[in-house]
């Protein structure tokens, strides 16, 4: 059985070796390709996207999986294209800015992570909001990088104060 080696990477430099994996494999790509890709992961399959040589020329698997339980509507491969050129713009400018981007990692996990950088687009007048994260969990054996759709409703403006009425 291989034997895991823990390697920390910084935080900068995987988000942008999973901004280039991501672009890669859904906009570079033939639209083919890029389909059936999103295919396996619309029927919850994590699909592996490629190995990558580290500094120390260790190799690492990397897989992609989609969450879409969140999506509002019905998911095709234009709607995810779109969330996912959004999400690659917005990481790619957070990226370039040298943003400190916000990690929120699992309580049961810390390996599990999402990275605080939201696209939001729109079916059919319903927000829908993508997230990427990734889950480098040893026993996993690869890093899954995992595309989420999050509830919109948890970014909508909060209206719990209400108007005071006058005793009378």
């Amino acid at each position: 059985m291989a034997q895991y080696q823990s390697q920390t990477v910084p935080r900068e430099k995987f988000l942008v070796m999973s901004v280039n994996l991501l672009y890669k494999a859904f906009l570079e790509s033939r639209r083919t390709e890029a389909k059936n890709v999103f295919r396996d992961m619309l029927a919850g399959k994590s699909v592996h996207l490629t190995n990558v040589q580290m500094e120390d020329k260790s190799q690492v698997r990397f897989e992609i999986a989609l969450d879409h339980s969140e999506y509002r509507g019905k998911l095709n491969f234009g709607g995810f294209r779109a969330s996912l050129v959004q999400l690659v713009a917005q990481l790619s400018e957070a990226l370039r800015e040298k943003r400190d981007v916000t990690v929120f990692t699992a309580e049961h996990n810390p390996d599990v992570m999402i990275f605080g950088v939201t696209a939001v687009t729109y079916e059919d007048g319903q927000p829908c909001v993508m997230v990427l994260g990734a889950d480098s969990t040893p026993a996993r054996g690869a890093i899954e990088l995992r595309l989420q759709y999050l509830d919109p409703d948890q970014f909508a403006p909060t209206t719990d104060a209400e108007p005071e009425t006058p005793p009378g």
